[in-house]
């Protein structure tokens, strides 16, 4: 199967990548329209992706707030921050402007590359997003991967080595 992403093609594969294998690259819109591909974000340094379920939700708000109050670290570190969800560019305004994120939330549309990294977990006939952080190094490789809510020290030590230092 081949999954198109804004132009972009990306070709589904049976298990989603791991630590240490190619990351997917993607072009998605921010909330402000504008694109965003992983491949240009990369070449200025390391990259986190940050896959949550839903705007506005309890959840969310609070693994959203951790990484905007521990931000200027991500930045010191070099290391880009990207929120990704199904939701809607309005929903995503409402959510960055009500909680001030200083990183983009971008707009995953049919959740592809949410699916083609592995984070929707179906129930039933619905699917939904896993909580899923990933990191991702200048040569596109994935350098790590949790679900969940790992504390930002945690996800800044495995990518320190790949990080251009500010």
């Amino acid at each position: 199967m081949i999954f198109v992403a804004h132009s972009l093609i990306l070709t589904h594969m049976k298990k989603p990548p791991t630590v240490g294998k190619q990351a997917p690259d993607f072009e998605l819109k921010d909330a402000s329209g504008t694109s965003v591909r992983l491949s240009a974000a990369l070449a200025l340094g390391p990259v986190v992706l940050i896959f949550y379920p839903g705007d506005l939700t309890p959840g969310c708000t609070v693994q959203l707030c951790a990484v905007r109050d521990d931000f200027e670290a991500f930045k010191k570190t070099g290391v880009a921050v990207f929120g990704i969800n199904h939701g809607t560019a309005d929903s995503h305004r409402a959510f960055a402007a009500a909680h001030r994120f200083p990183f983009p939330l971008l707009v995953d549309e049919g959740k592809r590359i949410s699916r083609a990294y592995g984070t929707i977990r179906s129930l039933l006939k619905a699917s939904f997003i896993r909580r899923t952080v990933i990191g991702i190094s200048p040569d596109g490789i994935i350098r790590y991967e949790r679900r969940g809510f790992p504390k930002t020290a945690e996800i800044l030590k495995a990518m320190k080595p790949f990080a251009k230092m500010t």
